[in-house]
């Protein structure tokens, strides 16, 4: 008998996004196996109940899995709060949970890699999580490790879950009284201390920094492949938190992915791959904001 982990699927106000994710997760191999548990958050403002009432609408009409569960928030929680709880909730009921939210668009082969590799590492406490994107780089291993945890796809176990520290203020002491910040920031490459900074100060509303610095502080691991089993459609301006871009953008696995036994331990070439990923990254950005600021005062030459 097939023991699949549930999906939790969190969805707000984007029709389209959903429907597109939805029809990729049918489309994969174990749907018709597996639990749906959809969480829709309410409206904020009057001007988003549209919306919110189209996605409920379709969501309520879904067919192609094992059951389908939707949760129809009565206030607006925000995604933090709203994916928290959620998480909780189904790892409390089930042991263990496959995370998405409603722009993320996914490989036929998606479900079978979250399962095995939730499996295959269910009794292994270094293992924190299972995540499924990856950045357009080449030349990673088929599978690695690194330290800490991601948010775009993944998965994880009810006592993994339990490490997840809701604090930032904490994360962020421990982190600078261990002298962490340089190599939690990839040397520097990307600015995770300042995004839980932010989310200190309430200027972002961030589940993920707070998930990533929990695991990150415990020297817990997450295992990811090395060709992406997510695309994330939400760079298009539509999301809450996503602003436009086209830097992470993945071509999809349309393969299965075999679990090959690999060192429990951070992959220091994935790292590096991953730091100069974000240099290069950041030196593109700076050039399209210059480029945009030269335009901006060519019009009052």
């Amino acid at each position: 008998m097939l023991n699949l982990a549930p999906v939790a699927l969190f969805v707000y106000n984007r029709p389209d996004h959903t429907k597109k994710t939805v029809e990729a997760l049918k489309s994969n191999t174990l749907s018709a196996d597996t639990d749906l548990l959809i969480f829709s958050d309410a409206a904020k403002t009057a001007t988003q109940q549209t919306m919110v009432d189209a996605v409920r609408a379709f969501v309520r009409n879904i067919e192609g899995f094992k059951s389908i569960t939707v949760v129809e928030r009565k206030s607006n929680l925000g995604l933090a709060a709203s994916i928290i709880d959620g998480v909780t909730t189904v790892v409390k009921a089930h042991g263990k949970v496959i995370v998405l939210e409603d722009d993320m668009v996914t490989s036929p082969y998606f479900l079978q890699y979250m399962n095995d590799g939730l499996t295959k590492y269910a009794a292994t406490k270094k293992v924190a999580s299972i995540h499924a994107y990856v950045y357009p780089i080449a030349d990673l291993p088929e599978t690695f490790f690194l330290r800490g945890a991601d948010c775009w796809g993944w998965a994880t176990w009810e006592d993994r879950w339990a490490w997840f520290e809701a604090d930032g203020s904490k994360l962020l002491a421990q982190l600078s009284q261990r002298n962490l910040l340089k190599t939690f920031d990839f040397n520097g490459s990307y600015a995770y201390s300042n995004m839980l900074r932010d989310q200190i100060a309430g200027r972002n509303n961030s589940w993920a920094i707070r998930w990533h610095a929990s695991v990150f502080l415990l020297n817990k691991l997450t295992l990811y492949s090395g060709k992406s089993l997510v695309t994330n459609i939400g760079h298009d301006g539509s999301g809450v938190h996503c602003g436009e871009s086209d830097s992470y953008a993945s071509e999809l696995l349309n393969s299965p992915l075999i679990l090959a036994d690999i060192p429990l331990t951070e992959n220091q070439q994935a790292f590096k791959n991953f730091e100069q990923f974000f240099r290069k990254n950041n030196l593109s950005l700076l050039r399209k904001f210059f480029i945009k600021i030269n335009t901006f005062i060519k019009k009052f030459l």
